[in-house]
């Protein structure tokens, strides 16, 4: 059971590890001029083909055991739960036109108190004082760790709502992660819940598809886009999330962070100063003792 939930929470965290490591080839996507479009519209088609011939090769490869196929209910429910996806991308990237890119992971990290609702909600029984504390010190973390308190900044009321919305679809992406259809291989969920995404992204990229286009974007940043941002994450989160609450959960994803920093200073030369390693440390430190607590049970 204890090696259970390290492997689960392992694969989470890796998850949302793939997402921190993603901003920073966003980027430099961006410092090559590409733009939101062409980024989100790229990684989410390239994303959603390689799920198509991994489950192609999944599907031809000799199962020990009988492969549970999914219904149709069970396609639409992970199509409509996978619009998360999309919306999330789509919400951040919009919040991040009106607040800085700072304030806006601010806004994406509430998230964390979101998921521990959820859950309260869901199960019907008060957080304990342990994920209450990693929450706050998650929270603590996320704004040392983002220099909010150093760095000179406008606050939008738009660009706010718009980095609670993405909050609130990651929440909702982490949820259904954890609950829509539990009984299938993670790669079918995440192949349909990837194909709602998909659809989110298109409806609001193909408009902009003919305005000069740059679809070098599907050689050049594409292919690595779609694997840390649309192939890795849902793969290991559908496979993680289920055997964890969604409280614990959201406090595990929120490692995106402090890989996201650590990416940029050795990546992108980015200087991060004391107070952000005091950030990423306090956000670690609240990972590994609410693990260690599950590990000890």
């Amino acid at each position: 059971m204890k090696n259970n939930h390290f492997f689960s929470a392992l694969l989470v965290a890796l998850g949302a590890a793939s997402y921190g490591i993603l901003t920073t080839f966003v980027k430099l996507a961006y410092a090559e001029g590409y733009n939101t479009y062409e980024v989100t519209f790229s990684q989410m088609l390239l994303g959603f083909l390689a799920l198509l011939v991994i489950n192609f090769f999944y599907k031809g490869k000799k199962q020990t055991k009988p492969v549970t196929k999914a219904s149709s209910k069970n396609i639409i429910h992970l199509a409509l739960a996978g619009t998360s996806l999309g919306f999330t991308s789509i919400f951040y990237y919009l919040a991040v036109q009106y607040v800085s890119v700072s304030i806006g992971i601010v806004l994406l990290m509430q998230s964390v108190w979101m998921g521990v609702v959820f859950n309260v909600i869901k199960s019907k029984e008060r957080p304990t004082l342990l994920k209450i504390l990693a929450v706050v010190l998650i929270l603590t973390g996320t704004f040392l760790a983002t220099n909010v308190f150093f760095d000179e900044f406008t606050i939008s009321p738009l660009g706010v709502l718009f980095g609670l919305l993405a909050a609130l679809s990651y929440t909702v992406t982490i949820y259904t992660s954890n609950t829509v259809a539990k009984h299938l291989p993670a790669i079918t969920r995440s192949k349909w819940m990837m194909l709602g995404g998909f659809i989110i992204v298109a409806l609001l990229a193909i408009p902009y598809l003919n305005e000069n286009f740059n679809w070098n974007v599907f050689t050049k940043w594409g292919p690595i886009l779609a694997l840390f941002g649309t192939i890795l994450p849902p793969l290991l989160m559908t496979q993680g999330m289920p055997k964890l609450n969604v409280g614990l959960g959201v406090i595990i994803t929120s490692i995106e962070l402090p890989v996201a920093v650590i990416a940029a200073y050795f990546i992108l030369n980015e200087e991060v100063n004391l107070y952000q390693w005091l950030g990423i440390l306090f956000i670690l430190t609240a990972i590994v003792v609410m693990n260690l607590r599950k590990l000890q049970q």
